[in-house]
């Protein structure tokens, strides 16, 4: 293996375990904040949070590694031997399916919907209780477990790879 994809492996590590972090706050107190809020500020600050997002290094780490996901995958697939490849494969695809598929499928056109709502009125404050919170909070934890798992499965993969290496034969 290169020292290039080496390190790319290490950040790739870390980047997960970065993304599932700021997942993770959402999904164990941020939501539960936001709905104790009074009146539509919690419908406001998430808007103000998704307009946000796109402006700082979550999104660039976010996207960013999409594309990586992509490369280690395929490395792990055909230039790596069993089973360490097939761990650093599916590490790449459990991001890209469960993480950034996830975002596009299910977050993302949620948070569209709520930020072409009427932020005083009731039946956003109705979509925010009954279908946002708990739908977005349910779709980010699994964000949050497969960017878990991606990052545990590289770091094993790696691990693996290593062992393999040193060992005398």
């Amino acid at each position: 293996m290169s020292t290039a994809f080496y390190l790319l492996l290490q950040f790739a590590i870390l980047a997960y375990a970065l993304v599932g972090g700021v997942f993770l706050a959402f999904s164990d107190f941020i939501m539960r904040s936001l709905v104790l809020t009074r009146d539509h500020a919690g419908v406001e600050a998430m808007q103000v949070i998704n307009r946000e997002v796109f402006r700082w290094v979550f999104m660039a780490l976010f996207l960013g590694m999409a594309a990586v996901s992509l490369i280690i995958a395929g490395y792990g697939a055909f230039w790596l031997s069993e089973p360490a490849g097939t761990l650093i494969m599916l590490a790449g695809l459990v991001y890209l399916i469960g993480c950034f598929g996830v975002t596009v499928a299910f977050n993302v056109p949620m948070n569209e919907a709520l930020a072409d709502m009427e932020m005083s009125s009731e039946s956003t404050r109705d979509y925010w209780l009954r279908t946002y919170v708990p739908r977005w909070t349910f779709w980010n934890s699994v964000r949050t477990v497969a960017c878990t798992v991606s990052a545990a499965m590289l770091l094993f993969g790696l691990f693996w790879m290593i062992q393999t290496q040193t060992q005398p034969v």
